[in-house]
């Protein structure tokens, strides 16, 4: 029998998968695919792929952000399927890789986000015909963290923000507690956990096969409460004023931007509380947002695809929201 920590993983390998589709289809009709380096750093290219139609029609941005723990993961793992509906709604893509923990800290992380928001409205006009003023952010799970941490880091502001399955806090018992559902299979040692990172001691950004094994290292922090130090290299409890600079909702204000959040009541990775917690803090400072979830959806529900009634409802609805504040 599959256990549930299995599924989750097998999930997340469709997720990657279903990237590597889309990076495959970069001559799909009726868009191009054209990849630049926003940043280097000590030698190291990090780059970014924008997704197209081609022609001289000045498009808002969608800036994407992917999924991973922070540790894993990388700007093909945005899918061909979602990247065609973003298009079709009027939007040029950017998706972004940044480097990761815990090799590199969450501090160099965000620092990535921030260069390549700065890349993107300096150099992304004259590159490929966007408007520099008409840009939202989009992550999913890690990628949603990084989304709502923008809401507070970018100067000036994007126009709206939608994040699948973030979360606001990074120093909470959730992360800092060994975690029930990841502890319900093989334990990985720290020996273990160490191997599964690679050949990985320099800033580069890991590719193909050296992305594989990585998830291991996340379960093995997950499943001690080491998360939020390994990413970061300080200890929650001794450091507080550290994380507090890093967590959305410590930093909610009536001038954030406006914000869709999207989660499930069934995810086993991040707590549905997360969201809650979230909403509130939107409410309570007065913040335009919308908030989407379903019991029935765990964690990257929306692997199931767009023809999922649910899912395509779903992203119908972020468009919408994205509609009203960027065109």
């Amino acid at each position: 029998m599959i256990s549930k920590i299995h599924l989750l993983a097998l999930t997340v390998l469709f997720f990657v998968l279903f990237g590597a589709i889309s990076a495959c289809q970069s001559e799909s009709p009726g868009y191009q695919k054209d990849t630049y380096t926003y940043k280097t750093v000590n030698g190291c290219e990090i780059q970014a792929d924008v997704y197209r139609f081609p022609g001289n029609e000045i498009r808002p941005t969608i800036l994407w952000i992917h999924p991973g723990g922070l540790i894993t993961g990388n700007r093909d793992w945005i899918s061909s399927e979602q990247v065609q509906f973003y298009l079709d709604a009027g939007y040029t893509v950017v998706s972004i890789d940044h480097r990761l923990a815990p090799e590199n800290k969450l501090d160099v992380i965000v620092e990535d986000i921030e260069d390549a928001y700065v890349w993107l409205r300096s150099e992304g006009p004259e590159l490929f015909n966007i408007d520099a003023d008409r840009i939202a952010i989009v992550g999913h799970s890690a990628g949603g963290y990084l989304t709502l941490v923008a809401g507070f880091r970018l100067d000036p502001q994007p126009k709206a923000l939608v994040s699948f399955y973030g979360y606001g806090d990074i120093s909470g018992t959730w992360v800092t507690q060994p975690d029930s559902f990841y502890n319900d299979r093989e334990i990985i040692t720290k020996e273990q956990a160490n191997q599964a990172l690679g050949e990985s001691e320099n800033a580069c950004i890991p590719k193909g096969s050296d992305l594989d094994g990585r998830f291991d290292f996340y379960i093995y922090t997950r499943q001690r409460g080491l998360w939020a130090y390994e990413i970061s290299g300080y200890d929650p409890e001794l450091n507080p004023e550290w994380f507090a600079a890093y967590e959305p909702l410590q930093n909610i204000s009536s001038e954030y931007p406006p914000t869709i959040l999207l989660q499930g009541e069934s995810d086993t990775d991040v707590p549905f509380e997360q969201s809650v917690l979230m909403a509130e803090a939107f409410k309570n400072h007065s913040v335009e947002y919308e908030w989407i979830t379903n019991p029935q959806w765990g964690h990257v529900f929306d692997h199931e695809g767009l023809g999922n009634p649910a899912v395509g409802d779903a992203f119908e609805e972020v468009v919408a929201f994205l509609d009203s504040q960027i065109k």
